[in-house]
């Protein structure tokens, strides 16, 4: 089975894996989930682990073709629209992003975001097919997390996003709207009927206790064996009941409410406003209904 060359890119402050994949034959590559820097607290952004990227990309002499999304990332924003500026890739991502798209438009009363995917360039469903250079892709969608995860697989590699990390830390959580734990399980199966050799390349790893060092690169047979939430033994039922109460405790992402209302629009901002500034929503709930001023 062809291997693709595969370069990693380690995001610190978000725990994401970016990847620039290759083919060795004719130099054509793909990056797949690029970062783009924001820091929530002064609203500044960056391109710095974009720029990372590229700069590999032309010391090595590789030809960048496609920009890839897993799905509308909530705990990072996305480079996607600055890779493309500097190299004309066009991007894309599951064709579900619309179902995400609709989802949130009226949570940030975004009346102006199109909620049939024409913010991307290309929109993958389940079984398609096409190439980087002479390496053949696979997409298969593996919906739980969101509605719209995909996985790439590309000769003996697999990109699967968020869907699973590494053996000794789990799965992903499936509590944001339109996410389902019992649908993420069937995914994961199916990941998992992958053969034992194929190489599984994870968006994320925050190091499992006792573990010291990053890791994202793993294997079905590995997962298969030792993950501690889905080993071939762990029923649909065993692993829903633990996903949903797992889910409950879990904290908000830092980055959810910024990443979400640039992710599902391609990483592009909403437009500037009159004084030349881009602005992102936070919705505000409040927990008593009677404390909210009135008038």
């Amino acid at each position: 089975m062809t291997k693709p060359f595969i370069e990693a890119f380690f995001d610190t402050p978000t725990n994401t894996i970016s990847y620039l994949v290759g083919d060795p034959a004719t130099h054509a590559a793909a990056i797949i989930d690029p970062v783009l820097d924001f820091d929530v607290a002064s609203g500044i952004a960056d391109t710095r682990s974009a720029k990372r990227i590229l700069a590999f990309a032309a010391e090595h002499g590789w030809r960048i073709e496609m920009v890839l999304e897993t799905h509308a990332h909530a705990d990072h924003l996305s480079a996607a629209p600055f890779i493309k500026a500097h190299t004309g890739a066009p991007i894309g991502i599951g064709a579900h992003i619309r179902d995400v798209q609709r989802i949130f438009r009226p949570v940030f009363a975004m009346t102006d975001l199109k909620t049939d995917g024409s913010d991307f360039d290309r929109l993958y469903e389940d079984g398609d097919r096409f190439a980087i250079g002479e390496l053949a892709v696979e997409v298969l969608h593996v919906p739980g997390h969101t509605p719209a995860d995909v996985t790439y697989v590309i000769g003996d590699a697999a990109f699967v996003g968020d869907t699973l990390f590494m053996p000794d830390y789990g799965t992903a959580r499936a509590d944001f709207p339109g996410g389902d734990a019992r649908t993420l399980y069937r995914s994961i199966r199916r990941l998992l009927a992958l053969p034992d050799e194929t190489r599984l390349f994870l968006c994320h790893d925050y190091k499992a206790p006792g573990r010291e060092d990053y890791r994202w690169e793993t294997t079905v047979g590995e997962q298969r064996r030792s993950s501690v939430h889905v080993h071939d033994g762990v029923s649909e039922e065993a692993f829903v009941a633990m996903r949903e109460d797992r889910d409950a405790g879990l904290a908000v992402p830092k980055l959810l409410l910024p990443s979400i209302q640039v992710n599902i629009r391609a990483g592009h901002f909403a437009e500037a406003t009159a004084n030349g500034v881009t602005y992102l929503k936070i919705p505000v709930k409040w927990r008593d209904a009677d404390d909210q001023p009135k008038g």
